[in-house]
C-alpha cells in the first residue's frame, strides 16, 4: 500500500467514529432536553463519508428512524458518493465498463 493509502483510511475511520458519536450525543441530548445537535452538522457528516455508519447507528439507537429526511437523505448521499467514487475511477482510468 502507499502512503495516501494509510491517510485515507485513517479518514475514514475517524470520519465514521465521528459519525456515530455525534448520532449517540444526539439522541442523549433529546432524552435530556438539552442543546441538540443541528441537522446540518448531521447531513455534511454524513456527506463527508460518515453515511454508512451514521444510518447503521441510527437504526441501532433508533434515532431519527421516523424522519424521512434522514432515512431517504442519508441513504441518496451515500449513493451520490458511490457514483462519485464510480465516475473518478472511470474518468481517471483506473476502472472501465
Amino acid at each position: 500500500m502507499e502512503w495516501y493509502d494509510y491517510i485515507i483510511i485513517a479518514y475514514a475511520v475517524i470520519i465514521n467514529i465521528f459519525a456515530a458519536a455525534i448520532t449517540v450525543h444526539d439522541k442523549s441530548a433529546a432524552k435530556k432536553h438539552r442543546r441538540r445537535v443541528p441537522e446540518k452538522t448531521l447531513f455534511i457528516t454524513a456527506a463527508m463519508s460518515g453515511c454508512v455508519v451514521m444510518y447503521i447507528t441510527m437504526h441501532i439507537i433508533h434515532h431519527k428512524t421516523k424522519h424521512n429526511k434522514f432515512m431517504l437523505g442519508i441513504p441518496v448521499i451515500f449513493l451520490a458518493e458511490v457514483l462519485a467514487a464510480l465516475g473518478i475511477l472511470i474518468w481517471s482510468g483506473a476502472f472501465s465498463i
